[in-house]
């Protein structure tokens, strides 16, 4: 790409007039900013200066006058953006700065980047541009050159201009290429440091630990309940006062000042005090006030805190010790951090010591899973989103959204901007906006009062957790969204032009209680800790208002995944009021986040539309059958984004889909499969008309295919006769369900040996044909005579009467009964002619009887059909785990049916089949499990066809002779003739199913 003439201009005008633009007395920032900067990025195709009039929060370039505090300047100058989402930020300085030695300037723009969660950031003066990765933890010692990708001089814009546009400008963005060199040159690995949310977590809870033991220690009268509110409620309104500090709302320097004075502590609560007759939310209510809502704080006031701990707090919080700018930290990224603290809690030992602890249903749950913004926004885009469309502002002040199990916030945080953003869209349209509702900033920008983002706040967000600490926390990070784009002469206008304090009291809106139990749970026996941990919630009473009116317009939210096993050990009596109340845990096991979307039906209103985010085993678990029933009784079904094998959560291993549900009744719905997740991360959504028709809802398992595939498969699918009709589909041997026999001696025989076991007393059998061939899952290959590298401990006679059962954890207590069989293990093995190292002790099997008979084996996770024949009936296998197998019996245990079957099993019509119906798991393995497979269609109810039946004995034969061939060219042949063969095979089961090429095409490309 030839570089534009403004690009050559701008070259040539700085070389003639080099001396005059890099004194520092004679070209200042704002001259650079304006006659060379600008136009760099206009040519970039940003449009700086927003000559196409979009709406504020819709511009291309955030252009911030610098906030001037003391000395320094606090604000990167230039924010890019696409579709209002931050991508990189401009830092600039007049030409008389030298960019490529001077590290301040570089940690400034490294601190910003970094703080804000971006991946890069540019450093220039025109005459030079650096650019940065900011994924990484800057630090005031380093060097200019650390984390520095790129670098230039003017004298080389014109020559690599190709390269400069290929990467920064907003074709680049929009294409993805900016974020394909980020990541390639992210040094976060390489230099073994965390990103801002994670280095952030464990400065707060270094300060939690802080100011836990200090408290716990000088504070005895405190229970663990008075503590952890201490604790939390403290470090809260420190973040405030500090985030308003950068914001230029409150004096830059307050709470360092106090590091210089004795009893900080005393210091520290008058300024709560000042703040709390400034801001007036539950953040800080040290005071009575009848007009409020909020209980004032009796537990803080009086506290006892060492000068020592807020003296190691504040020196960290500022300038050049802290790496945070925390005028550009969002409250999205404050509530990431959140999510991660709230997971653990604060405990007294006896001796009134402070220790922190995970919480046990986290614990249990494996860790916090924070649900990525990307998601939220999706989610709030396509319930809140929707409802907003053609209305007008006094319409969309009636809509009421809740997070049923809101945490930290992320939810209400997105849905509220979504709100903000569409009010100051609406006004800046009009010729004469309403002054009581906008105003229009020294920069020009036009913004909300702060009056007016209150309102929009208190009218329309609602929210309950469970967590009381985690509602502070929601409460907190809403209200410094109500403070964004804020200054403290705006504030302090707005203050004394309406006549009332900044912020709003949310104690009617964000509420401690549990969503799932009304007050009717204490009718059970409880006892006074069980009341306060299941912590009830009667919703008529606490949001009466919203359900005169109906009900909630949206109900969004990550809704908690705790399995039923694990609810039960932590809360047993609300686990059983749950089996009582709702449906959808009304049979067997379930998970938790299935009543959550029952509830969430209850409280909305007839136009209302639910968005949640939850594993989509549900679809086809039978746990999830109540909740398939309800949504297809009552059609409530608009959308479903799933997500396959591509995991969402960060370390979890959990499949996920994004939900959507209507009140009214659908007819149709959309499925979307979303193939490539990085695309759909970054707002690339593939929105195909993918329109299903509802007749595919039901309380059956849900198997849903849309675009080319779907004719295809659903004519697979809707076939009369199906595997389970005629043959039998079994588990190998399973540790869990099946229990452990031991023989007691009988009679002594030359075939049977003795050992004495002291535990038991008793003397036990040991018989030659104890060991059998065990094969694990991976063991079994397509086609192949299965080789066994584990053996089963069996027991000869298991129709004794004789026979004393055990259970494993019994065994346990009496490991000699096992002695002789360790001791004698390679006697036993070379008796029983296998060879093997490893020595396999399980369960004697319910499904023995499947085990000596000729079946079909196969592997449970495979990422195509893996089944081979087990002709003699001779081996026993695993079937617990991912290496798990099954078998395949047919009812009248024919060989020819069996090698049928095997032929249609390990065609690609069989992979197809599953790859749609079957859960998918990371690496694109498909479970074949008989729950998947049971449904597997038959082309005919006869099970035979001699054509296939020669075909399969074919590739038996094939392969066994493969396995046998030594000689390379052998090798190469035998290769060739099986994919022969089992392209004949594909061909043939096409035929007995009656495809054409179109739709063997679809089949074959699906699979590639």
């Amino acid at each position: 790409m030839v570089a534009p003439k403004t690009i050559i201009d701008l070259v040539e005008t700085f070389k003639k007039n080099e001396n005059i633009y890099t004194n520092g007395d004679l070209f200042d920032e704002e001259n650079t900013k304006t006659d060379f900067i600008n136009p760099f990025f206009e040519a970039l195709g940003w449009d700086v200066t927003n000559k196409k009039h979009r709406s504020p929060q819709f511009k291309d370039v955030v252009y911030e006058k610098s906030i001037k505090v003391g000395n320094k300047t606090k604000a990167p100058d230039y924010e890019f953006r696409v579709g209002g989402t931050p991508i990189f930020f401009v830092e600039a300085k007049k030409p008389s700065v030298n960019l490529e030695t001077d590290k301040s300037p570089a940690f400034q723009v490294r601190r910003y980047g970094w703080s804000a969660k971006l991946k890069l950031c540019i450093l220039t003066d025109f005459e030079e541009l650096a650019v940065y990765e900011t994924t990484t933890k800057p630090d005031k010692k380093q060097s200019a050159s650390i984390g520095r990708v790129k670098y230039y001089h003017y004298s080389e814009y014109i020559e690599k201009w190709d390269e400069i546009a290929s990467i920064f400008s907003k074709e680049a963005v929009l294409n993805g290429d900016f974020d394909n060199f980020a990541d390639s040159n992210s040094d976060k690995k390489k230099r073994g440091t965390g990103e801002v949310d994670d280095e952030f977590l464990k400065e707060m809870e270094h300060w939690r630990d802080l100011l836990a033991r200090n408290i716990a220690l000088r504070n005895k009268d405190l229970n663990e309940d008075s503590l952890n509110y201490a604790v939390q409620i403290t470090i809260d309104r420190i973040l405030f006062c500090r985030m308003a500090e950068d914001r230029g709302i409150e004096k830059y320097g307050t709470l360092l000042e106090l590091t210089k004075k004795d009893n900080i502590y005393q210091h520290l609560m008058e300024i709560f005090r000042i703040a709390d007759l400034k801001y007036n939310s539950g953040l800080f209510c040290l005071s009575a006030d009848p007009d409020r809502h909020i209980n004032r704080d009796m537990v803080t006031e009086h506290l006892t805190i060492d000068d020592g701990v807020f003296k190691e707090i504040f020196t960290g919080l500022y300038y050049p010790n802290s790496p945070y700018e925390f005028s550009v930290i969002s409250p999205e990224i404050l509530g990431q951090v959140y999510e991660q603290l709230l997971g653990s809690i604060i405990r007294l030992t006896p001796s009134h010591m402070a220790k922190v602890e995970v919480k046990p249903e986290v614990k249990k749950a494996g860790g916090v899973f924070y649900t990525p913004q990307y998601i939220v926004k999706y989610i709030i885009k396509n319930t809140l989103g929707k409802l907003l469309q053609d209305k007008t502002p006094n319409q969309v002040s009636k809509l009421k959204i809740l997070d049923p199990a809101c945490g930290s916030g992320s939810f209400l945080l997105v849905a509220y901007q979504e709100l903000l953003n569409y009010h100051l869209d609406y006004y800046t349209k009009l010729e004469k906006p309403p002054k009581n509702v906008i105003y229009q900033g020294k920069d020009g920008e036009w913004r909300l009062t702060i009056t007016e983002k209150k309102r929009i706040l208190r009218n329309n967000i609602y929210g309950v957790d469970l967590d009381f600490l985690a509602v502070e926390v929601t409460k907190l990070s809403l209200l410094l969204k109500v403070l964004e784009d804020q200054n403290k002469d705006v504030v302090e206008q707005q203050q004394k032009l309406f006549h009332e304090r900044v912020l709003p009291d949310l104690s009617n809106n964000i509420k401690n209680g549990n969503s799932l139990a009304s007050s009717d749970i204490l009718e059970k026996d409880l006892t006074d800790d069980e009341i306060k941990s299941i912590n009830p919630f009667d919703w008529d009473d606490e949001f009466e208002s919203v359900f005169k009116n109906g009900g909630f317009d949206a109900i969004v939210g990550n809704p908690p995944y705790i399995k039923m096993q694990i609810l039960r050990s932590i809360y047993p009596k609300s686990s059983d009021y749950y089996k009582e109340k709702y449906e959808t845990s009304s049979k067997g096991n379930y998970d938790i986040y299935v009543l959550f979307v029952e509830k969430a039906l209850q409280l909305l209103n007839d136009e209302g539309k639910i968005g949640y985010i939850l594993p989509h085993k549900f679809f086809t678990a039978s746990y999830g059958t109540s909740l398939r029933k309800i949504i297809a009784d009552n059609k409530n079904l608009y959308k479903i984004v799933h997500f396959g094998d591509q995991q969402v959560f960060d370390n979890a291993t959990t499949y996920t889909a994004l939900l959507f549900l209507n009140k009214k009744i659908n007819k149709t719905f959309e499925y979307d499969r979303i193939s490539d997740l990085e695309q759909f991360k970054n707002g690339h959504y593939v929105e195909e008309d993918n329109i299903l028709d509802f007749s595919r809802v039901t309380s059956d398992e849900w198997v849903f295919v849309s675009g080319e595939e779907e004719k295809v498969f659903y004519k697979l699918y809707d076939m009369p006769n199906n595997i389970i009709d005629y043959t039998n589909i079994s588990q190998g041997l399973a540790t869990s369900a099946d229990k452990v026999y031991i023989m007691p001696l009988i009679e002594k025989s030359e075939k049977t040996s003795k050992v004495e076991s002291k535990e038991l007393n008793k003397t036990f059998l040991i018989e030659n044909n104890i060991l059998k061939p065990l094969l694990k899952g991976n063991e079994i290959k397509r086609y192949e005579y299965p080789i066994n590298k584990n053996v089963l401990i069996y027991p000869y006679n298991t129709d004794s009467e004789d026979i004393v059962p055990f259970t494993r954890k019994e065994i346990n207590q009496y490991p000699l009964s096992f002695e002789y069989l360790k001791l004698n293990q390679k006697k036993l093995l070379k008796r029983s002619n296998v060879d093997s190292r490893n020595w396999w002790i399980y369960p004697y099997p319910k499904n023995l009887k499947v085990m000596g008979k000729p079946k079909i084996l196969y592997q449970v996770l495979s990422q195509k059909g893996s089944f081979t024949l087990d002709e003699k009936g001779e081996f026993y296998f695993v079937g617990g785990g991912n290496a798990g197998g099954y078998a395949i019996t047919t009812k009248n245990n024919n060989i020819c049916e069996l090698k049928y079957l095997l032929g249609i099993l390990n065609s690609k019509l069989t992979s197809f089949f599953i790859s749609k119906v079957g859960s998918c798991f990371r690496g694109g393995y498909y479970s074949f499990g008989k729950h998947s497979f049971e449904k597997f269609p038959l082309p005919s109810e006869k099970l035979e066809n001699e054509e296939l039946e020669n075909l399969v004995d074919k590739m038996i034969n094939l392969n066994k002779e493969l396995s046998e061939a030594i000689v390379p060219r052998d090798k190469k042949l035998l290769k060739k003739q099986i994919e022969n063969t089992d392209n004949l095979i594909n061909h043939l089961v096409y035929e007995l199913y009656g495809l054409n090429d179109e739709e063997i095409k679809i089949i074959e490309e699906s699979i590639k």
